[in-house]
This record gives C-alpha cells, structure tokens and sequence, in this order.
C-alpha cells in the first residue's frame, strides 16, 4: 500500500501546499517516527539516537539530505519492525524534495519540519497509513 497524502491538501499554509514542504513535513514525520522506534515504548523521545543528531529550529537542507539518505542503513541496523512503511515514507518524501527544488529550509520549513517531527506516530498511523492502523502494535 502507497502511503496516504490527500491529508495534506487540508492544510492552509502556503508553505505545505508546495511539494518541498511537503517532503520537509513527512521528513520530519519519518524521522520523528523512526526516533520514537529507536527508544523503548515508554522511554523518552530525547534520548534517541536520531533526536539528539537534529539542531531543531535549525535545520538546513543539507541536513535534511543527510538524515534521509541514512533512511536505509539506520533501518537496516535497527531493524525497524514497520521497516516497509519507513521505506516508503522515505521515497515519497524524497521525491518531492527534489521535485521541489533545493531551497533552504528557513522558519516556515523548520516550522512544517518540526510539526511533523513532534506528531510522528499520530501522522504516520492515523493519516498515511491509517488503513493499516489496525495491523499495529
């Protein structure tokens, strides 16, 4: 299954209704999903690995670039149990990156960054891959 993205449209902000928003928003969905797997259920968020690598509220493209092309090694080494749905949050967020241009992040793209950082697995399960919610644990 293809993950769902008609939930964006909803969103008033000029900066999500263009595809680079868009791919920093999920980015920041899938990266901020992928630290809450790298701690224990009720640990917390801070402590993972990948949270204490992002300067929040400071995020440039570059960065951005290379959290994401570490997507597979760090799914391949933790061994990610929704390591499918990551993958694919990972291609679709990339793809509209580049097709968004390379412009820097700035205030509203930390902003759309950090939002989906911070709503992770709330985005991941009950909107991109709200069809498969029941299957999770």
């Amino acid at each position: 299954m293809k993950p769902n993205l008609e939930f964006l449209d909803v969103f008033e902000d000029k900066y999500l209704k263009t595809q680079y928003g868009k791919g920093v928003f999920l980015a920041g969905v899938l990266l901020g999903y992928m630290a809450r797997l790298q701690v224990a259920k009720n640990d917390d968020i801070h402590n993972a690995p990948l949270f204490k690598q992002l300067n929040f509220g400071k995020v440039t493209a570059r960065d951005l670039k290379k959290h994401l092309s570490r997507v597979p090694e760090l799914i391949k080494a933790y061994r990610f149990k929704y390591s499918w749905h990551l993958q694919q949050l990972a291609n679709v967020a990339g793809a509209l990156l580049l097709q968004g241009g390379g412009k820097e992040l700035g205030v509203d793209g930390n902003f759309a960054f950090t939002v989906g950082f911070a709503n992770a697995s709330d985005y991941f399960w009950n909107y991109i891959f709200e069809k498969e919610k029941d299957n999770q644990d």
